[in-house]
């Protein structure tokens, strides 16, 4: 797809340079973003009936931040996050039916059922997890990212987590490494203003975690993760950076999950009016329904996707409730991996 010219990074998504796309690349975004949202949904929904065991995080309202990154990455590149991610997972192009049936301890899931709604993963998609361990996944991402200027493949490595990381000390050693072996790593914050029930402005004495990276001399910047074309076109800058050889980039997506932190949460450290206010003015979705809207799409299409979208999840829900559970023979199997000498 191709972006917006470049422009001098700046911390603040106050006017967010946006993505110039066509209004079929438009629509593809809304289906993209859709699915995740209807699939998180659904997921919620059979969590409380007790056909989902263990944690359970939704990316409700996160939608675009993936959806707009994965809209400018190329095949090869990696995939890597936390354990809010099975909107991560549809957006590299992993079956609804294999995630569901993964949530849902089945055999015909992507881990067998034996990994759950945080440890899944798939080597076709370039997808290397969902991982449980706070911050874990980045010293992961820069390994993949290690892996890439190593082997001289031109890929780059994406490596999402939460503002909550951002105090693991796993993190500065990773930049440190990435910054000093110019890694080719995008290092993408999803910050969601809450690390579990904590607001950022109670755990941070500085309001923009990508400056963080700044002593390491890793560049980057601030921009507005509710809307899917300005995550694009930031990620396909840090994209560009990183695959000239540059180094490292760093992101930091301003973004809102609607749900508590887990399944567990009932989130009563926020207001109904703050989150209510956040749908109202900045859902993800309805904004490029609105801008497919304004440009003259007919409703009637939209209204087709979504039906489409609910067939698809309905469809995912069927087969990962009707799929067998895993043998108890399989306990002992795929714990290590096998490698040739």
């Amino acid at each position: 797809m191709a972006v917006a010219a470049k422009r001098k990074p700046k911390s603040r998504p106050d006017e967010p340079v946006e993505a110039e796309i066509s209004a079929e690349q438009l629509l593809d975004l809304y289906r993209r973003m859709l699915l995740i949202r209807r699939f998180e949904e659904k997921a919620g929904q059979m969590y409380g009936m007790g056909l989902i065991g263990g944690f359970c995080h939704l990316y409700i309202g996160e939608e675009a931040v993936v959806t707009g990154a994965m809209a400018v990455v190329e095949p090869g590149d990696t995939v890597i996050t936390a354990y809010r991610d099975h909107g991560h997972m549809l957006a590299c192009g992993m079956d609804p039916k294999g995630v569901m049936a993964e949530l849902t301890g089945r055999r015909t899931g992507y881990s067998k059922g034996k990994g759950g709604s945080m440890h899944m993963f798939s080597r076709e998609r370039n997808f290397f997890g969902g991982h449980g361990i706070v911050g874990a996944c980045v010293p992961l991402g820069t390994g993949l990212g290690f892996a890439h200027r190593y082997r001289n493949n031109g890929r780059v490595s994406l490596t999402f987590f939460g503002d909550g990381a951002m105090n693991q000390g796993q993190v500065y050693e990773s930049f440190n490494m990435a910054a000093l072996w110019k890694l080719p790593v995008i290092y993408i914050i999803e910050n969601n203003r809450y690390g579990m029930g904590t607001s950022i402005s109670r755990s941070s004495a500085s309001p923009n975690l990508f400056g963080r990276a700044a002593p390491f001399g890793i560049p980057g910047y601030q921009t507005d993760g509710m809307n899917v074309l300005a995550v694009m076109a930031a990620v396909q800058e840090a994209v560009d950076y990183a695959r000239a050889g540059k180094g490292p980039f760093v992101l930091e997506m301003l973004t809102y999950r609607y749900r508590g932190h887990s399944m567990s949460d009932p989130a009563k450290y926020r207001s109904k009016d703050e989150v209510s206010r956040m749908r109202q003015e900045h859902d993800p979705i309805d904004q490029v329904r609105k801008r497919l809207v304004d440009s003259g799409l007919d409703e009637n299409r939209l209204k087709a996707i979504d039906n489409e979208v609910k067939a698809q999840i309905t469809e995912a829900a069927d087969f990962a409730q009707q799929s067998p559970e895993p043998d108890p023979s399989e306990l002992w199997t795929d714990v290590y991996g096998e490698v040739e000498a």
